[in-house]
Order: structure tokens, then sequence, then C-alpha cells
């Protein structure tokens, strides 16, 4: 038998040499060393780290006196407010895991998400109140202890809980003895993805992918230490990037915005002096379209955009009002961002027209994902690197999720030959940037929300004039994408596309209906399957 190298005797991993990695002991460390350094604005609210480490120390306390630890879920949904990001943090610290919902959704979809995701706790703003009053209706949610956030800001709502957040807060120790986990394989969040089928999937991450991605934020963006960051992006939305984790890594300011509109992103860029944010393609277009003296600031700011690809004359726009742009791609299931277009020096020598074409390619491999290649889905042979030839994106590395709860079909689909099968078709460029040709099959993406094309023909098929329907992408210059509906009626019956968008915005969340509807026999093959790849190209030719 061999005997063990001379660095294998006596070397072990002991407590004092290895340490669980996870994005909770960036808020210890920084509330230790800048605990007077802002931390969180909203409004005139301002809290500092340490003010902001003792509540999120105070909801951990508070929650594992209720019974609330490692394997339970605890569900949030609300906007990009402070309780938000508390929940990031306070949640993981008694080992539980952090659900936060999707807050566009509709009551059927979030009754779906509380049950299948077991959640013990549900933490509730009050502008998702409507819809999860109707979600609760739906299933017994008797045992579901319900926790309401007061917004003084927010005009409405209703009080669905027995208690509030501030309530619950009080009931905690801001000097709460909470621990890293024991193994940083342990779930800290758990984030619902549309997959190809109408319900969504429940991706899990574990503490040592959010402690990488978040890390790895900072050096790819190459963020300065003490940045301020504005939450354009939802922080439900693969964890906001990972950036809630970031932000306390960098010891920098969250701007937190309930509503994402023109002129509060330009106050804030102003007042705040924000120095980064995120944001689909759908809100830099909103901001290079925004009124001439709206646009007034007077530093360098920078954007990280992703989702559908952003056309280059939106990126030519936003540079041109002196904001540089970042694109990345990635997925729910790598932690958000794990692909950038990482810029060269060499680059800035062309033409706007040419830079703004080189940007919106979807790039490298983030630092924290160790493997990306373009292949054939069979048999996972590497494509030529000639940007012609299309093939599938993969992924491997720490920022590839744990898989899907409970749902080991689908997770065993994902993981091919020990890489992630991300659905998505691209090439691979000589230098070896990627980019994307087209989306998967059945996801659109629209102003950076993933919709399910199966979940919208579900609808269109309740129609009692709808006989057949198939729904793709079509190309949006504002959105990105939008739901294409192609529809084949029933003999004898009529319907309008205007009647036919009102009927699935009755039924589904108003951003999944579709904004076009085509009637017409739809191409099938000889077995009569629908030919959606048919309907793809008629839909951008449209």
């Amino acid at each position: 038998m061999a005997q063990p190298n001379i660095y294998e005797q006596h070397l072990d991993q002991t407590r004092a040499n290895h340490t669980a990695l996870s994005p909770l002991s960036y808020l210890e460390r920084t509330a230790l060393i800048y605990p007077d350094y802002p931390a969180l604005v909203y409004g005139y609210r301002r809290q500092n780290w340490l003010e902001t480490y003792d509540r999120c120390r105070q909801l951990a306390s508070a929650l594992h006196q209720r019974g609330i630890g490692k394997g339970d879920t605890v569900s949030i949904i609300a906007a990009n407010i402070p309780e938000m990001y508390e929940a990031h943090f306070g949640i993981p610290m008694t080992g539980a895991v952090l659900n936060a919902i999707n807050t566009r959704l509709d009551a059927p979809i979030v009754a779906f998400i509380l049950q299948h995701a077991e959640a013990k706790v549900l933490m509730v703003d009050p502008e998702s109140s409507g819809v999860v009053k109707e979600a609760l209706t739906q299933f017994d949610s008797s045992n579901l202890l319900v926790i309401d956030i007061e917004d003084d800001s927010f005009d409405g709502g209703e009080k669905l809980g027995s208690l509030t957040y501030d309530v619950l807060l009080a009931e905690g120790d801001p000097a709460f003895d909470w621990s890293l986990p024991a193994d940083e394989w342990d779930a800290i969040t758990l984030n619902y993805t549309s997959g190809t089928t109408g319900n969504p999937k429940g991706v899990v991450y574990h503490h040592r992918g959010a402690a990488l991605n978040a890390t790895s934020n900072i050096l790819t963006w190459g963020m300065p230490q003490h940045s301020v960051y504005l939450w354009t992006l939802p922080m439900f939305h693969c964890n906001g990037w990972c950036f809630p984790w970031t932000m306390a890594a960098n010891a920098g300011v969250s701007v937190c915005l309930r509503a994402v509109r023109d002129e509060p992103i330009y106050r804030a860029f102003r007042e705040e002096k924000v120095t980064h944010f995120c944001g689909a393609p759908i809100v830099l277009n909103m901001l290079a379209n925004a009124p001439d003296e709206m646009k007034v600031f007077d530093h360098q700011i920078k954007v990280m955009t992703a989702g559908a690809p952003p056309p280059a004359a939106v990126i030519a726009n936003m540079e041109g009002m002196g904001v540089e742009v970042t694109h990345v791609y990635g997925l729910t299931e790598t932690y958000g961002p794990s692909v950038v277009c990482a810029w060269k020096d060499e680059w800035n020598e062309h033409p706007a027209e040419d830079r703004a074409a080189l940007k919106v390619r979807q790039g490298v491999k983030y630092l924290a994902l160790s493997g990306l290649m373009v292949a054939d889905p069979e048999t996972l042979e590497p494509v030529p690197a000639d940007g012609e030839t299309m093939g599938e994106i993969f992924m491997q590395g720490n920022i590839v999720m744990k898989g899907y709860l409970k749902n080991p079909e689908a997770t065993d689909k994902a993981f091919k030959g020990g890489w992630f099968a991300s659905g998505d078709l691209g090439v691979m460029h000589p230098d070896g940037y990627v980019a994307l040709k087209d989306r998967s099959k059945d996801i659109i993406i629209s102003g950076g929300e993933n919709i399910s094309s199966v979940e919208v023909e579900d609808i269109l098929y309740k129609h009692p004039a709808v006989m057949e329907a198939a729904v793709v992408a079509r190309p949006d210059d504002k959105w990105g994408e939008t739901p294409c509906a192609f529809v084949e009626l029933k003999p004898g019956k009529e319907a309008t596309d205007d009647e036919i968008i009102a009927f699935c915005r009755d039924h589904m969340a108003h951003f999944k209906a579709p904004k076009t509807v085509v009637f017409g026999s739809l191409p099938k093959t000889s077995t009569g399957k629908i030919q959606k790849f048919v309907l793809r190209d008629q839909a951008r030719a449209l």
C-alpha cells in the first residue's frame, strides 16, 4: 500500500486552519472595522454597519427563539427595502434557508412556492399584501407564521400576520451568539426560476458559492472599497446577483429604492453619489430615453447589465452619458452573473459603435467560475471557436447551484458529464469570448424576468375560442424579449388579439401575458409536434 506523502502527514484540517466559507462573515468583519460607516440608505432612513449587524442578529435571535433552525425555509416577499437586505443575513444566521419570492408573481405561483419550499415563516411587504392574501387562501397556511413589514413611505396594503417585523426584532437579542455553518456546502438560499414546465423549480445555493460570487463581483467589476450601490436590480432575483453580500464585503453603501423609475434613479445619482448599479437592458433603455434635464450628475457611474442581450445602441447611449457599461451573463442556477465581457484597454481605440458591438458579447468566465464552454449538447464536444458554429453553453464550478429542490430528475438533467447545461445557445469567438445567439426553447427573458412559454400556453388553451397555441420570444428594443403567441382558433369561433391578451392578463401575472398575438395554423412535424423554431423566425420577422 502506498505511503502518504510528506504533505499528508500531520497536516490535518482543524478549527485553527479551516473555516467554512460564508458571506455572513463579511457582515461581522465590516461591523467590527467600520461600525460608524453608512450601510443602508432608504429615504430619510440611515443605518450604519453596527446598527445593521445588530438588527440582523436580533432577527436571527428572534427566529431562533421561535424554533427556526437548520433545514427550515423562511420566505420573504418584499421590494428593495432595508428589511429585505437584513433578511439575507439574519435568516441564514440561524442555519435556516432564505427564500426571496419574486414580487411580480401571481397568487397561484406564490402559493405553490410556499408549499413546495415548506416555508415556516413568511415576511410580507405591504405592497405585496394583496397577492399574498389571495395566495394564503389556496392552501392550508394555518401553521405558517406571517410577519408584516411596515413601511411609512408606502401608502396602502393591509396587515396579514400575527406580528410586525419590528415587534419580531424586539424579541431578539442584538448580541445573539450565531455561528457560521459547520459545512460551507449547507444551503443558504432558495430561489425559484421558470423552467420548461409551468411550475417553477427551486434553485438551491450554498454558503461557499454565495461567498465566492460576492467577492468575485468586487474583483470582476473593480469596485473600490466603500462604493455606493443603488438597488435597481431586485434583491429577489438571484439574491440580487449576490450583491447584498458583496456590499457587506465592500463595506459600501446600499441605497434602497422601492420603485425603478428614471426620476428617483437620477436623483439618487446626484444626492447619494451612486457609483454602481445593476439592471436589465430595459432599465438602461429607460434611463437613456429620460428627459435631458433629468440627466444631471457629475461623477463616474458604472452599470452592470444582463438578461436578454442588450442592444448595442442602448450601450452606446449609456456610455455617451458617461455611464460605463459592463455586460455579464448568467442564470439563477449560477448565482446570477458568471460570465463577463471583460474589457481590454486596446478596445478603447475603437469607434463608439464598434465598442458597443464588442460589449454585446457575453464574454469569459467569472473569477469564481472554473469552466465555460460552448459544446454539442449530446456529445459535449466543444464547437470550433469560429464565432459561427452554434452549441449549448455549459458551466462548471463553485457558483453552480447545489441542484433543484425536491426535483432529482431535473437536477440530473441539468448536470451532464460534470457540466451544468444552461439550455442557452451561443458561439465561441476566436478570442475565447462567448456570444449568446438564442435562448433555450421555452424561456423568454423580458425585462430581466424569466417567463415560461408553457405557462402562458396553458392559459391560452383555457380560452374558449383557442384550439392550439404556442408562445415564443419576440425581440423587443425596450424589454429585450416579449411573449409572442401564435394561436389557431376553433372552427366557427372568433377572438381578437386584444381579447386574447386581456384573457391572459386576467389569469396570470401581467408581465407574462403575450404582447403580440398572431392568428393562423401552426407549423408541425410529421408526428404533430409544433415547430417552434419556425415560429421564432416568424416572430423575429414581425
